[in-house]
C-alpha cells in the first residue's frame, strides 16, 4: 500500500473499530487485534473513491485492482475475520489464543455458524496457532502475478465451525 504516509491516511479513513477486537495490557496498551467482517460491515470498508483520494486515480486504480484478489464477499452465517495482528513484544504470550477465543466468542454470541480467516502461505506460526484453536483448511487462492507486491504467494481459507447453542 506503500508509501506508508499514504497507506495511514488511507488506512485512518476506512477503519471502523466497532467490527474489532482488541487485546490491551493492565496499562491500556494495545498488544493486539482482531478484525472481523459481517453483513453489518467490517474493520476494513472504503473504495476506489477512498484509493483515489490518498493516491490519485492511477495509484488507486492498481492498488484497488491488487486488492481485489483478497477480497472475501460476506456470506451469510459466516464471521469473517478481517485481520490479525499481535504486537512483537506480546507474541508467544497468549495474546493471539485470548483474541481467537474473542472472536469465537462473538460468533457464537451473534448467531454465526462458522468463522472463517485466510492465512499466507509465509506465516507457518499462525497457520499452527489456527490449527491448535480448531481450524480446518477449506480452499486456498494463489495471488498469481500479484505475489511480488503481497509478499506471500497464496492464502489457505480456514473454517471453525460454531457449536449450535443449548
Amino acid at each position: 500500500m506503500g508509501p506508508e504516509e499514504r497507506a495511514l491516511a488511507f488506512l485512518d479513513a476506512v477503519l471502523d473499530p466497532d467490527f474489532a477486537l482488541v487485546a490491551r495490557n493492565e496499562a491500556g496498551r494495545m498488544l493486539g487485534m482482531a478484525g472481523f467482517k459481517t453483513a453489518q460491515g467490517g474493520l476494513t470498508g472504503g473504495g476506489m473513491a477512498d484509493l483515489a483520494r490518498v493516491y490519485g486515480w492511477v495509484g488507486g486504480l492498481w492498488r484497488g485492482l491488487a486488492l481485489s484478489v483478497l477480497e472475501r464477499q460476506v456470506q451469510a452465517g459466516v464471521f469473517q475475520m478481517d485481520g490479525i495482528f499481535v504486537a512483537a513484544e506480546a507474541r508467544g504470550r497468549g495474546v493471539g489464543t485470548a483474541l481467537l477465543d474473542a472472536v469465537k466468542a462473538e460468533a457464537t454470541a451473534t448467531g454465526m455458524r462458522e468463522v472463517q480467516l485466510d492465512v499466507i502461505d509465509t506465516n507457518p506460526r499462525a497457520r499452527a496457532l489456527y490449527e491448535r484453536q480448531g481450524f480446518s483448511p477449506v480452499g486456498q487462492t494463489d495471488t498469481g502475478p500479484f505475489r511480488r507486491v503481497f509478499g506471500f504467494s497464496s492464502a489457505t481459507r480456514m473454517s471453525w465451525p460454531v457449536e449450535p447453542a443449548g
